[in-house]
């Protein structure tokens, strides 16, 4: 047996040896006598173990080029864009392809694309894939040299004409996906690198195996005003991006959403908010018991920014929940039934809990929801008087949940006045901030003194009193939710501080 006969042998790969013999043969050319057969042999099979992959798990950036048998899972569109020095736009068509151990775009170029974008590809086929991994905006991706359709091979992926959130995976594009809505937000705009202004909107929905957010880009922003919390809805068209870890449904020119005549479901799976430890990111859901005015406070870089605080209650306690940004515009009353998923729990005030529902944050207003262990008009009627028992389900079956008279603590504030970190001052303090507030009015220059919790730690400290916001210069470390006297002077609407009471 010769050298070429060794090497092949021990080598595991489909090329039939012909092929491999032909390989050493033009290798040993090509390095004009530089190596013998053995050596171009090698050259050779360390290529061929390069390219092949047992699956497109196994595809990672860095190998020179990969082999792999995969199914068309989704066909993009021809996009065009101009390269450096060169006179003729590119071209290029995203396919995703998918085989028994995951997905991955793929690209073809210039002619191959254009092919592609006339039809000669379609979603089903199974393609024999050469190419170049990279890595891509969605991880890894393969640039195409060659493919050729396998209409012999089989390749077991389910290939759906609707997902449900489950199935929902990174890469994946042509996405249609029916949802309740949950939650909807605002219209934003940006500024891009070339100069343009984009806009962007978010949506959250939900359905009985999960739930998603989705980006609403540009012209398609609008639409997350067109829908209200508790519609079923379908997004047509949508592909799969990653952020901060989660996977997200965005849409963009190509996709849509649409109004449906049947009911989405979506049930959450809540945690018990007598259950809750620091640090978690869970789901709660429970009657509103308390539900404080928005306010707004000024950020370190000068931006403005707003929280508001509700109570929140289910039958194994209550906790503080902030809205911040755009969830502090949420229409929120007493004895509605809130759901809010991806709620961060954090130290609050005096020891206490608290929820912190940010950008990421899902919250869902329920106001016919059904009251356990009354009626919706005695919910309403003792969430009105102040009582905690309006979704709690106290009854005579529960002799340790407090009565309505018990509802507000003594050691908290009932004008509003509390934190965005934790519960606010008490009915003294509170009186005493009206006066200091007055009392700030004075001049620049003057000395004087101000109560208020502390929505902002850091430099320069914020304190809040519930009507207003002061800005503070001091060296004293300050906690997040923790109520303050300050006296100092006055300069415009920041005090700097000479002594923290």
């Amino acid at each position: 047996m010769g050298a070429i006969e060794e090497v092949y042998e021990d080598l595991d790969t489909e090329v039939e040896f012909e092929e491999f013999e032909a390989a050493v043969e033009e290798k040993v050319e090509q390095m004009g006598g530089l190596a013998d057969e053995e050596t171009a042999a090698m050259l050779i099979a360390h290529e061929l173990r390069d390219e092949e992959v047992n699956g497109i798990a196994d595809v990672e950036p860095g190998m020179d080029e990969v082999k792999f048998l995969a199914k068309v899972v989704s066909v993009g569109e021809l996009r065009t864009f101009e390269r450096d020095g060169e006179d003729e736009d590119g071209r290029v068509v995203n396919v995703e392809v998918a085989d028994e151990t995951g997905r991955i775009r793929v690209s073809f170029w210039d002619e191959i694309a254009e092919s592609i974008a006339d039809g000669e590809l379609e979603v089903g086929q199974v393609l024999r894939i050469k190419g170049r991994p990279k890595d891509g905006y969605n991880g890894v991706e393969v640039n195409v040299d060659q493919a050729e359709p396998d209409p012999d091979a089989e390749v077991d992926v389910q290939i759906l004409d609707s997902y449900r959130v489950e199935d929902i995976s990174l890469g994946l594009s042509d996405v249609n996906l029916k949802g309740q809505v949950l939650d909807s937000g605002t219209v934003r705009t940006f500024s891009r690198d070339d100069g343009s202004e984009g806009r962007v909107s978010n949506l959250a929905l939900g359905d009985p195996t999960g739930r998603i957010r989705v980006t609403l880009w540009d012209d398609k922003a609008d639409l997350a005003e067109e829908f209200s919390a508790g519609e079923s809805v379908e997004v047509v068209d949508g592909y799969v991006r990653e952020r901060d870890g989660n996977l997200e449904l965005h849409v963009g020119s190509r996709g849509a959403i649409e109004r449906l005549d049947e009911t989405v479901q979506y049930v959450p799976e809540t945690t018990d908010i007598g259950s809750l430890e620091i640090g978690q990111t869970v789901d709660i859901a429970g009657g509103v018991v308390e539900a404080d005015p928005k306010r707004t406070f000024e950020r370190n870089d000068g931006s403005e920014g707003q929280v508001r605080n509700i109570r929140v209650k289910d039958d194994t306690g209550d906790v503080r929940v902030a809205l911040w940004g755009e969830k502090a515009d949420t229409e929120v009353e007493l004895a509605d039934h809130v759901v809010l998923a991806d709620v961060e729990i954090k130290d609050g005030w005096q020891e206490d809990i608290e929820a912190s529902a940010g950008w990421r944050s899902t919250v869902t207003v329920q106001k016919d929801a059904p009251v356990s262990g009354s009626s919706e008009d005695d919910a309403a009627s003792n969430a009105n008087a102040g009582g905690l028992s309006a979704f709690g389900g106290e009854s005579d079956g529960n002799p340790d949940a407090p009565d309505s008279s018990e509802s507000v603590d003594s050691s908290e504030s009932v004008d509003g006045s509390e934190s965005a970190g934790g519960s606010g001052s008490s009915a003294a303090s509170g009186a005493a901030t009206a006066a200091v507030g007055a009392e700030t009015e004075n001049a620049d220059g003057e000395t004087v003194e101000f109560t208020g919790t502390v929505v902002q730690a850091g430099d320069p400290v914020i304190l809040d009193d519930g009507t207003e916001t002061r800005s503070v210069d001091t060296g004293a470390k300050l906690r997040l939710g923790e109520t303050v006297t300050v006296r100092g002077t006055l300069s415009g609407d920041r005090i700097d501080v000479d002594e923290v009471l």
